[in-house]
C-alpha cells in the first residue's frame, strides 16, 4: 500500500530586500558608532530625543517638498485601519521639528537634540545603503547665529574623529543663500540649462521644470559635462547671505577646520538655506557621503508653527561601519564549568558573584566537562573556571586559558582581581 507523501518542508523566510539582520561583529560596530555618538553629543551639550518611527504622511509632504525624490518616489506610506495615511520616517529632522511643536518647546530655544534610529526609503539597495537603514542625527534649533553652524560642523568633525575616521574624510561646503539669493540663482541656472536641455539626462530634463537645483546633485556623467560652465550659487548671494558665508569661512579658519568649496553641493531637500555641507570619503566609491546636513528653515511654518531656524546633520551608521577598521577585541568572557554534579549550585553562585564584580560570565547549561569546554571554545570564551569538589574544599579555583591550555590555581580574591584587570 502506497504511503502518502510527506509535504515538503517549508523554506525558511528571508528578510525583505534592502534590510538585514544585525548581530555579531556588525552589531558590535553598530554599538560602537552609537556609543561614540552619545559620548561626543554629551560633550557638546545635546540631549537625546526619540520620535515615532511612523508619522502622518502629511508631515513629510509639507516639510520635505512634494517634488523631492524622497516624497515622490521613496516613501513607505500606508493607510492604517482607521484610514489615516502614515509613513515610515525617511529622515529624522521633520520628526524632531514636529516634536518641538507638539510639545510646545519653542520657548526653551535654543534647543539641542540628537537622535539614533532607523529610517526607511524605497530605493535600490547599494553598498552601505539599505531600505531600512540607521542614522545618527544632530539639530541645534531656534537660532540664526553662524555660531550654531560652526558648532554643528565642529561636532560632526569630532564625532567622525572619535570613530577614527579623521584621516579619511573631506569637508565639502557650499552656501544655498537666503530666499532672494536662491530665486536669482534659480533664474540664472534655469536659463543656462534650457540652452543645454538636449544634453541633459532624462531625469534632469524632468527636474528642469520641477526642481532645477537638484540637477546640481546629479550623478549622471552627461549632466556633469553640462554643469561645468553653469552659474554658481555663491555668485548670486545677496549682501546678508554673503556676509553669513564670509563669517562661516572665518569661523572655520579660527577652528582650524579644513574644507573644500563644492559649488554643486545643494543637498536633497527644499528646506536648506545658507550653509550646506557633506563629509565625504574616497573609500566608498561613488557613494562618497558619510555625513551631511546644513542650515534649514520653513519646516515649522509649513507645519503651522512659528519660524524655527536651525542647523543639523544626519549620518548613515551603515556607511560609517564600512569605513571603520577592525574593532579591538571585547573583554574576555569567563565560563564557570562544574566538574561534578554536586557543584552546580556553587558554580551558579560563583557566576553571580563574578557578574556583580562587573565580569562577563557565560553559561554552558548542560553536558559533561568536555562538552562544555568545546562550547566555550566555539563561543570564543577565553577563560574557563573549573569548579569541583577539590576546589570547594581548598577554596582555590582552577583557571584555564583556552588559547594556551595553561591552568593556574587562585583564591577567590586573587581570581576576582585577575579577571577584573582583564575586563
Amino acid at each position: 500500500m502506497n504511503q502518502p507523501l510527506s509535504p515538503a518542508p517549508a523554506q525558511p523566510l528571508s528578510h525583505p530586500r534592502g534590510t538585514r539582520d544585525l548581530f555579531g561583529e556588525e552589531m558590535r560596530q553598530f554599538q560602537s558608532v552609537a556609543a561614540a555618538a552619545r559620548l561626543v553629543m554629551a560633550r557638546f551639550g545635546l540631549n537625546e530625543i526619540a520620535t515615532p518611527i511612523f508619522e502622518f504622511t502629511e508631515l513629510f509632504n509639507r516639510s520635505l517638498g512634494e517634488v523631492t525624490d524622497v516624497v515622490s518616489k521613496e516613501m513607505y506610506s500606508f493607510l492604517d485601519r482607521g484610514g489615516e495615511s502614515l509613513t515610515l520616517r525617511p529622515e529624522g529632522t521633520a520628526g524632531v521639528v514636529r516634536a518641538v511643536l507638539s510639545n510646545r518647546l519653542q520657548d526653551q530655544v535654543p534647543l539641542k537634540f540628537f537622535y539614533i534610529g532607523p529610517m526607511f526609503r524605497y530605493e535600490r539597495p547599494q553598498k552601505g545603503r539599505y531600505r531600512q537603514h540607521h542614522q545618527v542625527g544632530a539639530e541645534i534649533m531656534g537660532t540664526t547665529s553662524v555660531e550654531a553652524d560652526l558648532e554643528i560642523l565642529s561636532l560632526a568633525k569630532a564625532f567622525l574623529a572619535e570613530l577614527g575616521l579623521a584621516d579619511h574624510i573631506t569637508l565639502e561646503l557650499n552656501s544655498m543663500g537666503d530666499m532672494p539669493s536662491r530665486l536669482q540663482f534659480r533664474e540664472a541656472l534655469v536659463g543656462y540649462l534650457r540652452g543645454h536641455a538636449a544634453n541633459l539626462s532624462a531625469d534632469s530634463q524632468l527636474r528642469l521644470e520641477r526642481n532645477p537645483l537638484r540637477i546640481l546633485d546629479s550623478k549622471d556623467p552627461a549632466d556633469h559635462a553640462v554643469l561645468v560652465n553653469a552659474p554658481q550659487l555663491t555668485e548670486y548671494l545677496e549682501p546678508e547671505a554673503a556676509a553669513f558665508w564670509a563669517d562661516l569661512q572665518a569661523g572655520l579658519a579660527s577652528l582650524n577646520i579644513a574644507w573644500h568649496h563644492n559649488p554643486r553641493l545643494v543637498r536633497g531637500f527644499d528646506y536648506y538655506q545658507h550653509t550646506v555641507f557633506e563629509f565625504t570619503s574616497t573609500q566608498l566609491g561613488a557613494q562618497a557621503t558619510v555625513l551631511g546636513g546644513g542650515r534649514y528653515g520653513g519646516i515649522a511654518e509649513a507645519l503651522g508653527g512659528a519660524p524655527l531656524p536651525a542647523v543639523g546633520f544626519g549620518s548613515g551608521i551603515e556607511r560609517l561601519c564600512l569605513l571603520m577598521g577592525d574593532l579591538p577585541p571585547p573583554p574576555p568572557r569567563v565560563m564557570v564549568v562544574p566538574t561534578d554534579a554536586t557543584c552546580h549550585a556553587p558554580a551558579r553562585q560563583l557566576g553571580q558573584q563574578l557578574r556583580h564584580a562587573g565580569i562577563a560570565v557565560d553559561q554552558g547549561y548542560e553536558g559533561n566537562v568536555g562538552k562544555r569546554l568545546k562550547l566555550a571554545d566555539k563561543r570564543g570564551v577565553r577563560l574557563v573556571i573549573l569548579l569541583g569538589p577539590d576546589e570547594l574544599a581548598s577554596g582555590h579555583y582552577t583557571l584555564r586559558d583556552m588559547a594556551s591550555g595553561q591552568q593556574q590555581s587562585m583564591a577567590l580574591q586573587e581570581l576576582l582581581a585577575f579577571l577584573s584587570a582583564k575586563s
